[in-house]
């Protein structure tokens, strides 16, 4: 280990030690007052956590619901005054609200979306929040350090916020400089054919979300090219629809073709002969 590696181990170690020191000293024998040992609920890793409600998250993790976003910032700006860019899209309504709201408890959310806690977080080994402390923590392996929430972005937000990818879609641009000339609609011309088995996994409400898209085209950019978190495209099932191309363009070579098991709402799609 390097100078820095004994440093940081050291520093933990104290930490641990402090914190069990300052646990010991508390009467009684609650566990939610030992943060250690929350940290190592069986809730907090698998398989406890796949099938874990929101309730049992939310009794400990309830700030997440209950705060809400400054209605001034320090300086005195009225949050009332400006837009926040997720309020940039038509889908969007009603005042500023914080991250886990705006995808649990929202309006917009309740209609379209089902997201659980654990859509998301899929546990994690509290050794893991500094690099390098466990191994066989992800720290180890060829996808990198995922820091603090325990949360791969590339695996949950890019779900839906990736970049709308209009050079495979063989659009002559970007939608939102040619969305006019397909009539403003990403069904009519277009994923009425193509594409057809869409938002059919258990985090969303596939049909709320067809009929929206059906009244406003940014209800699909919104999410797919509107918000995005990467400049890249997420990787979506290519599912198999009537009259598919026999040969698979370039940039969608291995793409999968079913959405992840733990999400399904139905049974293997159907698999269409070209």
């Amino acid at each position: 280990m390097s100078k820095q590696e004994w440093i940081i181990a050291g520093v933990l170690c104290l930490m641990v030690a402090a914190t069990a020191w300052i646990v010991r000293a508390a009467p009684g024998d609650d566990w939610q007052r030992d943060p250690i040992r929350m940290a190592y609920s069986p809730l907090h890793f698998k398989p406890a956590i796949l099938q874990a409600t929101d309730a049992e998250c939310l009794a400990c993790h309830r700030e997440v619901l209950e705060d809400k976003p400054r209605a001034a910032s320090p300086a005195g700006l009225q949050a009332a005054e400006a837009r926040a860019w997720y309020q940039q899209a038509s889908t969007y309504s009603g005042e500023q609200e914080s991250f886990h709201r705006r995808h649990l408890v929202t309006p917009y959310a309740q209609q379209v979306m089902n997201l659980k806690c654990n859509t998301c977080h899929e546990g994690h080994d509290p050794r893991d929040e500094a690099q390098g402390t466990s191994a066989t923590g992800p720290g180890q392996d060829d996808r990198g350090f995922v820091l603090r929430k325990q949360v791969n972005p590339e695996t949950s937000c890019l779900k839906c916020h990736g970049q709308m990818p209009w050079k495979n879609m063989a659009l002559p641009g970007p939608w939102t400089d040619f969305a006019q000339d397909f009539g403003n609609s990403c069904l009519d011309n277009c994923h009425e054919k193509i594409r057809t088995t869409r938002h059919q996994v258990s985090y969303l409400k596939a049909e709320a979300i067809e009929a929206a898209g059906r009244r406003d085209s940014e209800v699909c950019y919104g999410c797919h090219g509107g918000r995005p978190w990467y400049r890249t495209s997420y990787p979506y099932p290519r599912h198999a629809w009537p009259d598919m191309p026999r040969k698979t363009p370039d940039w969608a070579a291995g793409r999968p073709t079913e959405s992840e098991e733990r999400f399904r709402t139905t049974p293997a799609a159907r698999t269409f002969k070209p």
